[in-house]
């Protein structure tokens, strides 16, 4: 007899052979699908045609409810903080129609407008009278965050400035955590739930698109340069940021306990397509101390395992993420230097589950034909779920103009094994 999406969970992320490959698409901000081709997915399988809440605006991901877990036999599920990555309450959706033609639901507060070019300017808390925080090209399927960096004084320089958006949990949001978990009460999948503070330095957060008037280090460019010319900084940021997370997370605790499996932890890239951003020192001295605080603490209060999502070549620091106290790593970029997946499970894959990598976003799942799609799921989940620790995903979300093909492809794959 086959056991339940969770039961198989649990041997997965305890390395022990399970009944068959787990599945995740959605339970995640790295391991979701293009709001597009989740309404695909609906018409392929038959469901209800109607417009798909985007879940995740910045990235423009869509639901993927329960019709389609159960249609795409998905063994994980998320939860997400009430408010999106602009700050905008995930309530009083509305129908909207995106550049390429289709209609989706957005929150009520999802307010944007449009420049000369017709790109799409989306605004903090959805508020239009403040600039804009990021933009959608009208060619484009997600969006860019906009440089809001104001002129850096090293003098006034304060690390305030960096932790606006890392407060203290209020109790409104613990009810709504509090709720979120009640809702699993007859769940049999394994659950994933971001619960947010966490992420230390995650590129995507920097610029706080959320913010209405963002202080401090808020580049891109910038915030890479501090982390060589103002490392003590950083360091202080992430030892106060730390320290307000581990609170939070004794709360939170409370009202979830151990309803969940997984906590997203962070997804700060350290990989190019060809090497790491730092050096393997400068990881252990700007960032181990700060990730083994908070794992440390949730590996000895909790059930939960924790979630990393690297991007890149990161071989060389996947000792490294082992020794922070992370269980899970996400993705594993199949095609950057140094991933080849078979050697990665034989050094690492008693230590590491790996979450993603079944298919290669950059190459075969985007430019190939159907029949080597296939061949690679198969082959990528023959290496990489030899006695469990491994999650199947492709290589980050998927994208809009993925051939569609492609993914039943894919999925035809998964149900042949």
């Amino acid at each position: 007899m086959f056991s339940s999406s969770r039961q198989n969970f649990l041997k997965t992320i305890n390395h022990k052979q399970p009944d068959r490959v787990v599945v995740d698409f959605g339970s995640t901000s790295v391991t979701g699908i293009h709001v597009l081709i989740v309404e695909k997915l609906r018409e392929y399988y038959g469901l209800e045609k109607k417009p798909v809440k985007v879940v995740e605006p910045y990235q423009m991901l869509g639901e993927i409810d329960s019709e389609l877990i159960s249609a795409m036999d998905i063994d994980v599920i998320g939860l997400f903080s009430a408010k999106n990555m602009f700050g905008v309450l995930n309530v009083n959706w509305k129908v909207h129609r995106t550049p390429w033609g289709q209609e989706v639901l957005f929150p009520g507060g999802f307010n944007y407008t449009y420049d000369s070019n017709g790109d799409i300017l989306m605004y903090p808390e959805g508020d239009t009278s403040v600039p804009p925080s990021s933009m959608m090209p009208k060619s484009g399927y997600f969006f860019d965050a906009l440089d809001r960096q104001q002129p850096i004084d090293d003098s006034t320089l304060k690390v305030e400035d960096n932790l606006e958006e890392f407060g203290h949990i209020t109790e409104p949001e613990l009810e709504y955590w509090k709720t979120q978990v009640s809702s699993l009460e007859k769940n049999s999948k394994a659950v994933v739930a971001s619960l947010g503070g966490t992420a230390l330095g995650d590129i995507a957060l920097v610029p706080a698109i959320n913010l209405k008037n963002p202080k401090g280090i808020r580049g891109v460019e910038e915030w890479y340069i501090s982390t060589l010319i103002r490392e003590d900084f950083i360091k202080e940021i992430y030892d106060r940021q730390t320290d307000i997370a581990i609170e939070n997370l004794k709360l939170l605790h409370e009202v979830i306990g151990n309803r969940i499996d997984v906590v997203f932890t962070c997804g700060t890239d350290f990989g190019t397509q060809n090497s790491t951003f730092c050096s393997p020192e400068t990881y252990d001295r700007m960032w181990l101390p700060y990730y083994k605080k908070v794992n440390n603490w949730i590996h000895q209060n909790t059930n939960w395992k924790t979630f990393k999502h690297s991007c890149g070549a990161v071989e060389p620091l996947m000792s490294h993420f082992i020794e922070s106290g992370f269980d899970i790593i996400n993705p594993v970029q199949i095609n950057a230097t140094g991933m080849d997946p078979g050697k990665l499970k034989e050094k690492y894959g008693d230590k590491l589950v790996f979450w993603g990598g079944g298919v290669d976003t950059q190459g075969t799942f985007a430019f190939g034909t159907p029949g080597q799609v296939k061949e690679q799921v198969k082959s990528q989940c023959g290496i990489l779920n030899n006695n469990g620790g491994f999650v199947f995903n492709t290589v980050h979300n998927i994208q809009a103009n993925v051939p569609f093909e492609n993914v039943v492809a894919m999925l035809d794959a998964l149900k042949e094994l």
